[in-house]
């Protein structure tokens, strides 16, 4: 009952009051990034949800467009600003997902949605993550976040995923707010945001 009517019903109420609570404090980074960034605050990019369906996610934008003599794109290390890693650390960058969750694209709790081009590396079993929808924070993120191996994090994702319930949600939002404060976790231990997910390295 919870997993189909409630969790929605909580998920869009929470979501509008904390964009309505929040919104001054949203508008601060948003002039502060826009700055920092010499343009848009706003990341938004192409994110599988549930059952697959592709949706784009809002995040505050942490890195520049900074690009190396060939054209491309620098390293996240070097793309990272300085406020961008204060965003970054303190998980503000994820605070406008909450549209996203007012939409229904998103949950609060759920399995984190990752990369489209991912999509047709996934076994039946790491596939399962889609069965509902993806979250702000999850089971993987109150276990490790980026700091975890990709394989940890799809054995946490389709854990929660079986196990869904009002009580898990109320514990993984309270791990979080902890991981938040203590800033656990938001690295891998060899890149700035996490390595790339290529089938292997589980």
């Amino acid at each position: 009952m919870y997993k189909i009517y409630f969790k929605r019903i909580i998920d869009f109420w929470i979501a509008l009051v904390g964009l309505l609570v929040l919104l001054p404090f949203l508008l601060i980074i948003i002039i502060v990034l826009s700055f920092a960034n010499s343009g848009s605050p706003f990341f938004i990019q192409d994110r599988p949800g549930k059952e697959g369906v592709v949706f784009k996610i809002i995040k505050f934008k942490t890195m520049n467009d900074k690009k190396d003599i060939n054209g491309n794109l620098c390293s996240d290390e070097i793309r990272l600003t300085k406020i961008g890693k204060f965003v970054r650390k303190t998980s503000l960058d994820e605070l406008p997902q909450l549209l996203n969750v007012l939409k229904g694209d998103m949950s609060l709790i759920g399995p984190r949605p990752l990369l489209t081009q991912y999509l047709h590396l996934y076994s039946d079993y790491q596939n399962r993550r889609h069965e509902v929808r993806p979250g702000i924070t999850g089971l993987a993120q109150v276990n490790g976040r980026n700091a975890i191996s990709w394989g940890e994090k799809f054995d946490y994702d389709i854990s929660y995923v079986e196990n869904i319930s009002f009580f898990l949600d109320v514990k993984i939002l309270f791990l979080t707010i902890k991981k938040v404060l203590l800033k656990e976790g938001i690295n891998s231990d060899t890149a700035a945001t996490i390595e790339p997910f290529n089938g292997y390295n589980l």
